[in-house]
């Protein structure tokens, strides 16, 4: 792991996840940029001093100077935005396999290099697009290829969040890395949980945006990012959409939503009540769909863990994107296609889509002809 040292949110959650199937082990790590912090952090989860760096560098040196066989296979990088371009590339360069968090990195060029980095090597890249992850999630993915809502006409997507209602840059960790454009890149919101947003209407649906129409607004005073995001979507095909995130929604905690209205029906889930989606045929009764139900797709199925009426949530649903990870790499250990509905996990193309996606929004919203193609 690079990153997820002491006092970092995402890396706690990027180990729980991994851990959960037993399909990980933790072995080495360089879990700060500040070096003396990397090595305190490594000690605090027991990796053993010759694999705890001080730099990701010392990492991956130490790691190609091994024998193949006992070096590291999967690199988890969960730093700030700005470092996920170089430390990504170097590692998939030297043939390791990379999960990294979203969104990918911060320019198209980058994430493009990225791309044809991977494809040469051969290597697994997996984007923590973790939303994606949910078995209610995969079940609309399998209704909408099934037809069961008809020809999409519209969607809609919501990420709304109050935690950034004040200023809280100068004093709350999380806050002031993601609201610095030296770290954060060019978007804030939009960046942070938008890109979440647009890669689960896009996972759900299977459209392509075409063109977009973007506002921008920075609503708390002194801060240099955007904190709230309007943006309305046309999709290859003609279906239409909105996508709404905003980190100064106050009273909003986590309040992630999609709906996709169809020519024959509608589905809607919603984050905070995850094991639930609800089926609105147009000329049938509503139906309320549950998590682990046996009478769901087998994509659904599988992403499940408990029996139904056990509630499953956010740790399981991040863990099923390193289940997904983990099936891929070990199928082609074995030199065999791996089951697309056990390798089931947001790719490096997912992440350049989505970065390509937010400098489009950025694109727009300073742009007086607004409506911008993607």
């Amino acid at each position: 792991m690079v990153g997820g040292g002491r006092d970092a949110f995402i890396g706690r959650v990027h180990r729980h996840a991994m851990a959960l199937d037993a399909r990980f082990d933790l072995v080495a790590g360089a879990l700060s940029s500040q070096p003396e912090k990397a090595l305190a952090s490594g000690r605090d989860l027991g990796l053993r001093d010759e694999r705890n760096h001080g730099s990701w560098q010392a990492l991956l040196d130490h790691e190609l100077s091994l024998p193949a066989e006992e070096r590291v296979q999967v690199v988890a990088i969960v730093t700030p935005n700005h470092l996920h371009h170089e430390i990504a590339l170097a590692f998939v360069e030297a043939g390791f396999h990379v999960v990294c968090d979203k969104p990918l990195v911060h320019t198209s060029e980058q994430a493009d290099a990225l791309v044809r980095a991977v494809a040469r090597r051969g290597t697994v890249f997996g984007v923590t697009y973790n939303y994606g992850g949910y078995p209610m999630v995969r079940q609309a993915r399998e209704m909408v290829r099934q037809g069961a809502i008809g020809e999409i006409r519209k969607v809609v997507v919501e990420y709304h969040q109050g935690w950034l209602a004040t200023p809280l840059e100068g004093g709350n960790k999380q806050a002031d890395w993601r609201t610095d454009p030296a770290r954060s890149g060019i978007a804030g919101a939009i960046g942070d949980i938008g890109s979440h947003a647009e890669n689960l209407a896009a996972t759900v649906t299977g459209l392509e945006i075409e063109s977009l129409c973007a506002e921008l607004r920075t609503v708390v005073p002194g801060r240099r990012l955007d904190d709230d995001a309007s943006v309305l979507l046309r999709f290859r095909g003609g279906a239409a959409g909105v996508l709404l995130a905003s980190q100064i929604a106050a009273g909003c905690e986590n309040d992630l939503r999609l709906r996709v209205f169809g020519s024959e029906g509608s589905l809607d889930w919603r984050q905070e009540d995850p094991n639930v989606l609800i089926h609105a045929p147009l000329a049938a009764p509503r139906q309320v769909l549950t998590r682990g139900s046996p009478w769901l797709s087998e994509a659904a199925q599988r992403a499940c863990r408990i029996p139904a009426g056990h509630p499953e949530a956010f740790l399981e649903a991040f863990a099923n994107i390193y289940r997904g990870v983990a099936a891929d790499i070990d199928a082609r250990l074995a030199g065999v296609a791996a089951d697309p509905l056990d390798a089931d996990y947001p790719h490096v193309e997912d992440g350049a889509r989505g970065v390509r996606f937010i400098e489009t929004v950025v694109a727009s919203a300073n742009s007086e002809a607004r409506w911008t193609p993607i």
